[in-house]
């Protein structure tokens, strides 16, 4: 699936994108053509990413196509699809001019025929209508976004003007009828609407019925196909429920009339083949041909007429170069009046610059406000467009050139065994054939010399025998398949064989000689041998009636056309006397308005005019008349009769000399006239010309403005992004609670964090002044200038604990500010607070004096014991246990009045208020009871813990056994 874009179009591809539901696979490969800016590096793979969880390629060259990816088109090239890969290709047209979205869907169409789908989203210009057009014709599926939903609708309106587009949706709403399509179609058996055979016989009645083609003799195939995917875009399960639809919805068979009749079709299309027509046909054309002779050409299947003005701008370089002008008519027919009404407005797309050359374009193309291209009136000229059936209707006769290309490849075998006969019938001795690449000649080559195999170049030979007969050349009547009807009316069916019969016979032998022209008077068509009242003008060759009318009917016929014109009414004058090969011949004259489509509101002012020759009784009752009175009359009479007769013929002299004169005068008048127009059309094209190099200059904007405003769209999301994440980081830097201060080279403050504040005294006005001007909470630290200027110059970085007034703590580390190419912009002063870490730090200093304090306790020879100020133990140490026989959890639950004789706790009560008071006490012997009872003699030193606050919250003692030779020993002493 191709999807193209170009302005707006990043919003249509992220909705598009986020209508897919995650959960579900839709089977296809999603190929992105967008306007990119050249010089741009595109982020629209990131920017896509964020709708979607499929995977997204930027495309590289040959890169292989799967399903459920996304396929996104590189910055300055174009793209093609081939043999299921994409291929990447430099520009062609210079910037302005490419359309990278036409070129795609044209190779997509190429490559995946029926398969191919086409989406056109928001857009300017008309970059995708032409490879619309193709996958159309291959038997695709087409989408457009809805104009109002489009920021920009250009690209959108184009595709929809064109008639093919089959869903016209929101993005949005894309994916869902995407889905429920390839499901439709490709979902089940290929082609199998040719099993039901009886259903096609109906929906070929039908289409004749109400459009009067008969499809019957197309290939079958190509039929299928198009019903397939009518039925998919309907939703339509089976054949028969399609032709019950048909039945009860006339526009659905008009829009199945309409998918049977897309062709491909673009200017000088294959152009190789064009070349050799251009060197190998069209110089014979001119050949032996006098400049009053016309070149006679017939396009059938000319769809909306580009190969036709091909053919013409071929002949018009022609006629240019022998420096001569030739009459030319092409005729370019087909069955699609919607295609003919497209031809004959000569309005195309700007996207028609693909397949011509811009030299061609500047000659034969003007170029409005739109940008459309509109072929110049020297081509249009040339052309008549016409609605015409080849299969039922006559065809063109004596012609030079029948170029049918691309029509017989869809006709079957039956059918084209009767065209070729019929195109060697309409061509003159030794006129050219031109068909398509893959369309030949087949079993008539005996008809045709072959000028070039590969372009399909066929000469006419001149038959004599072996001839079939004329019948077989004509195509048969749609009467011979009438719609079937019941039994009972069999008969009616000959009816209109015999009515028709009927009505050209009686045309051909009692129908007035008659000539359709325009409001100008230009001839369209003659019916009959007209050479009694018209004859070739002198001068310029032309078909204007009023130039070729005889003596006596030029000055009549001129005020006739102009009452009909003006007053839309039948004009008859009777009577009129016209001079023939010296002789004169009465005729009635008329005039009759012509619908050119009677269904049409409006169209062209037609006119038909017929010559009727008078009965013979009218033409001899004045002859009667007069021999009558001659008879009866005298010789006198009869004298003043011919003198009445002489003195009427001198003034009707007098009065044609008169008119004569009056003529002459205003033909210089038009001559002069015509001097100044040729003046002004001059004039014209130098305006023209520079109207042209204006809108090259316009077209060069706007391609550079659609780009831009992709760019645009995705610096818009850069912002978005790069908001975020500053939103983020600030967030991020203020919930750390670290001070942050970002400085330039000068030391100038750049920006900072909130926590900063409480550190250095900082408000927003600050930024852009210099850091040391900035007055700092800190004690003892006034180095802050000299250390950030010593990191800028080492770059090595520098961390120094400094402490508020408050009191409390930071850690002032000083980094070098470095950006992602490495470049030192400046430095990044941060204080992280470490008050708690500080405290933390003396608590360990703390505890480790404990804890070694600890393993002194453990592995002292004395008991030593902790207790509070109500004398409950709070440390037991194994000496103690050792001593006095409990055990550490035993004795942590005991007061120290437990280990106290009755006889000496009021002496230890007096010692401990001493103690209280902070009092130091000498190491002094004393008594203590064990677990066993024993009275034990200790000696013993207490000390008093004090606070912060220098208050005693514990009491600490160091206990020594006395043993009993110490004791015999100190009283000896």
């Amino acid at each position: 699936m191709g999807i193209g874009a170009s302005a707006g179009g990043l919003a249509a591809f992220g909705n598009f994108f986020s209508a897919i539901p995650d959960d579900t696979n839709p089977g296809m490969a999603f190929i992105l053509v967008q306007h990119l800016d050249p010089n741009h590096k595109s982020i629209l793979t990131d920017l896509i990413g964020r709708y979607t969880r499929m995977p997204i390629y930027e495309v590289k060259d040959g890169m292989v196509v799967h399903p459920d990816c996304v396929y996104v088109i590189p910055p300055n090239h174009d793209m093609i699809f081939q043999d299921g890969a994409l291929q990447l290709l430099e520009p062609v047209e210079p910037r302005g001019h490419r359309l990278p979205i036409d070129l795609f869907f044209r190779s997509l169409a190429q490559g995946k025929q029926e398969l191919a789908i086409g989406i056109v989203l928001s857009g300017t210009g008309s970059d995708g209508t032409l490879g619309m057009r193709a996958i159309k014709a291959e038997g695709g599926m087409l989408m457009a976004q809805t104009p109002k939903s489009s920021e920009y609708d250009g690209m959108p309106r184009s595709a929809i003007a064109t008639g093919l587009v089959d869903y016209i949706l929101e993005p949005a709403e894309m994916p869902a009828q995407l889905i429920t399509y390839v499901t439709q179609a490709f979902g089940k058996r290929p082609h199998a609407v040719l099993k039901a055979e009886d259903a096609m016989k109906k929906i070929f009645n039908l289409l004749r019925a109400q459009n009067g083609h008969d499809f019957s003799h197309y290939k079958q195939n190509t039929i299928s196909r198009r019903i397939d995917r009518r039925m998919a875009i309907q939703n339509i399960k089976s054949v028969d429920e399609y032709v019950r639809y048909l039945e009860q919805k006339p526009a659905e068979v008009k829009a199945l009339f309409h998918d049977l009749l897309i062709g491909v079709t673009s200017f000088f299309r294959n152009p190789t083949a064009f070349e050799a027509l251009l060197e190998k046909v069209i110089p014979h054309l001119f050949t032996d041909k006098h400049p009053d002779s016309t070149i006679r050409i017939w396009v059938p299947g000319c769809s909306t007429g580009e190969e036709a003005y091909s053919i013409g701008i071929l002949l018009q370089e022609q006629m240019e170069m022998l420096k001569q002008i030739f009459k030319v008519q092409i005729f370019a027919t087909d069955i699609d009046s919607r295609a003919i009404g497209e031809a004959r407005s000569g309005v195309y797309p700007a996207s028609i610059s693909i397949d011509i050359s811009p030299e061609r374009l500047e000659r034969f193309f003007t170029q409005d406000s739109s940008g459309s291209y509109c072929i110049r009136k020297s081509i249009r000229d040339m052309i008549v467009f016409s609605e015409q059936d080849i299969i039922k209707d006559p065809p063109f006769s004596k012609l030079d050139l029948l170029s049918c290309r691309n029509l017989l490849i869809y006709m079957d075998r039956e059918l084209q065994k009767k065209l070729i006969p019929l195109f060697h019938y309409a061509l003159n001795p030794g006129g050219f054939l031109f068909l398509g690449p893959s369309e030949t000649v087949g079993e008539f080559d005996n008809f045709f010399d072959t000028l070039d195999r590969k372009s399909k170049l066929y000469r006419k030979k001149d038959v004599s025998s072996g001839r079939p007969p004329i019948g077989t050349f004509m195509p048969s009547r749609p009467e011979s398949r009438e719609i079937q009807r019941p039994s009972g009316k069999a008969p009616s069916e000959s009816k209109p064989q015999l009515r028709e019969l009927t009505e050209q016979t009686m045309l051909q032998h009692y129908a007035p000689v008659g000539v359709l022209v325009n409001q100008r008077g230009d001839i369209l068509y003659l019916h009959g041998r007209t050479g009694m009242y018209l004859e070739p003008a002198p001068g310029e060759a032309g078909l204007n009636i009023l130039k070729m009318a005889r003596e006596g009917l030029r000055q009549e016929l001129a005020t006739d056309l102009y009452k009909a014109a003006v007053n839309k009414e039948p004009v008859f004058h009777p009577g009129l006397r016209v001079k023939t090969n010296g002789d004169f011949t009465t005729v009635n004259l008329a005039l009759r308005p012509v619908a050119s489509d009677p269904a049409a509101a409006t169209g062209p002012n037609l006119f038909l005019v017929t010559f009727e020759e008078p009965k013979t009784s009218e033409q001899s009752q004045t002859g009667k008349a007069t021999a009558i009175g001659a008879g009866e009359g005298t010789f006198e009479s009869s004298m003043e009769g011919d003198a009445r007769i002489l003195e009427l013929k001198r003034e009707l002299q007098i009065k044609e000399e008169h008119l004569k004169a009056s003529n002459e005068e205003l033909e210089t008048s038009n001559e002069e006239l015509k001097s100044s127009n040729e003046e002004m059309q001059s004039i014209n094209e130098e305006l023209q010309s520079t109207n042209e190099e204006l809108e090259t200059s316009k077209e060069e904007l706007q391609s550079v403005n659609e780009e831009l405003a992709t760019v645009n769209t995705e610096l818009e999301k850069k912002v978005e992004d790069l908001s975020q994440a500053i939103n983020d980081m600030n967030n991020l830097m203020a919930g750390t609670g670290i001070g942050t201060i970002f400085v330039d080279h000068q030391l100038r403050i750049l920006r900072f964090t909130p926590a900063v504040t409480q550190v250095i005294n900082l408000i927003p006005t600050d930024v852009g002044r210099p850091v040391g001007h900035i007055v700092s909470n800190l004690l003892g630290y006034a180095r802050l200038v000299e250390d950030v200027k010593e990191v800028l110059d080492s770059l090595v970085p520098k961390d120094i604990e400094v402490q508020a007034r408050e009191g409390s703590w930071y850690l002032l580390r000083i980094r070098p500010y470095r950006t992602l190419e490495n470049v030192i912009k400046g430095a990044v002063i941060t204080f992280t607070d470490i008050t708690e870490m500080k405290r933390a730090r003396e608590i360990l200093k703390e505890s480790e004096t404990i804890r070694r304090l600890a393993v002194v306790v453990h592995d002292a020879s004395d008991a030593i014991t902790l207790q509070d100020m109500e004398g409950h133990i709070l440390a037991w140490n194994p000496r103690a246990e050792k001593i006095y026989g409990w055990r550490e959890a035993e004795a942590l639950t005991m007061n120290i009045s437990s280990l106290i004789p009755a006889n000496r706790k009021e002496e230890e009560l007096g010692t401990l208020k001493k103690l209280i008071h902070t009092e130091v006490l000498e190491p002094y012997r004393t008594q203590r009871l064990t677990k066993d009872g024993r009275i034990m003699d200790v000696w013993l030193t207490a000390t008093s813990l004090v606070n912060e606050a220098g208050e005693v919250y514990a009491i600490a003692t160091t206990e020594r056994e006395i043993k009993p030779e110490n004791t015999k020993k100190e009283d000896h002493d």
